[in-house]
């Protein structure tokens, strides 16, 4: 994957300078916690990282810092041995395998600037790649001045990045190598510096993820506002309908148990006289006759007005204003009743369904309602 340049970075001193220097920050850790020990003698370091160009410009990444094995200082003379500069090598190798070395540094109390010609001879001799980089810093105050290498010669940088990113390689030298610069695990990880870099950097996180929460919580909030409403106008809609219907079912429920709905009258045709109605009355009375067939219905006048009758001819029918009804004649609807179970609890059996139609002139045999007297067959 190509390198791009890092977002989350912090900017030290003015770096309009070319190339641009970008220092990772355990490795800036790392320079920090050398300074105790180069109050007693000068320390040297090597860089690891990159250079390369990015964006059209020359840019250096110093992902990887560690000791040199032995740097001299007396007076202005600095004295680097060969074998110093091989074991660097074997050194980025085991700790920073996929890096080059990029400069080097010197930490030490004291300014260089009576050394520079030293300075300049040792980089010109192990460090001369073009843009690579020295660092000098302060041991006391922890001032510290970028150099790059260009043009033959080393020139003072205006300032450098420190950026963040993930850096297993630095810090796994760190934790080896704590013993030998004298300090605890845990300053090895972080020193303030870095802490509060990255307490800025998660905060940023954070502060992003907190907005996308609140904004998936409003998205989510405005949409079950909308259901709730959908819901509601739904429901008044039916609660309307419902009433209607309720309004329709005591209409015609009212209509069906008038007095001209429930005396669906049993006639004698037109064409029959006063004695065969007077024979047909006494053979009721003297039980000649035979009952009425309640689960076939047959007490109901056909269309042309005829009644059923029996082998003797007499007419099977009475007028209900001639026989006194009393509430046993009658079923009141209970909750949950229909037609089928009101047979099942009167006759025993749902074969008087049609015959309860029939008889309170029920057109369909759901349309009853509760509290409502229907007429038994």
């Amino acid at each position: 994957m190509e390198r791009q340049l890092p977002k989350n970075v912090r900017q030290i001193g003015n770096v309009s300078d070319e190339p641009k220097i970008y220092v990772e920050d355990y490795v800036d850790t790392y320079l920090n916690q050398l300074k105790d020990k180069a109050k007693e003698e000068p320390v040297g370091i090597a860089l690891a990282g990159e250079i390369l160009v990015l964006e059209g410009q020359p840019v250096v990444y110093i992902s990887g810092a560690f000791r040199l094995a032995e740097v001299e200082v007396r007076g202005k003379e600095i004295s680097l041995k060969e074998e110093t500069v091989k074991q660097m090598e074997t050194d980025r190798k085991k700790y920073f395998p996929e890096t080059e070395i990029v400069g080097w540094g010197l930490i030490e109390d004291g300014k260089p600037m009576g050394r520079s010609r030293e300075v300049g001879r040792i980089h010109s001799k192990y460090f001369s790649k073009d843009q690579s980089v020295f660092i000098w810093k302060d041991s006391l105050d922890g001032e510290e001045v970028f150099y790059a290498f260009k043009y033959g010669e080393l020139m003072q940088m205006g300032g450098h990045y420190v950026f963040y990113e993930k850096n297993p390689a630095m810090q796994n030298y760190m934790i080896s190598t704590r013993k030998k610069i004298g300090v605890t695990p845990s300053e090895v990880v972080e020193d303030r510096a870095a802490k509060d870099f990255r307490s800025v950097v998660r905060e940023r996180m954070d502060a992003k993820s907190d907005r996308q929460n609140s904004r998936l919580i409003y998205i989510t909030s405005a949409l079950l506002v909308v259901v709730v409403l959908v819901i509601g106008v739904s429901t008044m809609n039916n609660y309307d309908k419902m009433e209607a219907v309720q309004s329709s079912l005591e209409s015609l429920s009212q209509s069906v148990n008038s007095p001209e709905s429930q005396t669906e009258t049993v006639t004698e045709d037109e064409g029959d006289d006063e004695e065969e109605g007077a024979a047909a009355k006494a053979q009721v009375e003297t039980g000649e006759t035979e009952s009425v067939q309640e689960a076939s219905g047959d007490t109901a006048s056909d269309s042309s007005g005829e009644g059923d009758t029996d082998d003797t001819g007499a007419v099977m029918t009475a007028d209900p204003s001639e026989i006194d009804l009393d509430e046993d004649d009658y079923y009141v609807v209970q909750k949950g009743d229909t037609l089928d179970t009101i047979s099942m609890k009167v006759y025993g059996d749902a074969a008087h369904v049609d015959a309860i139609c029939r008889m309170n002139g029920l057109s369909d045999g759901n349309l009853i309602y509760i509290g409502q007297k229907l007429l038994l067959p």
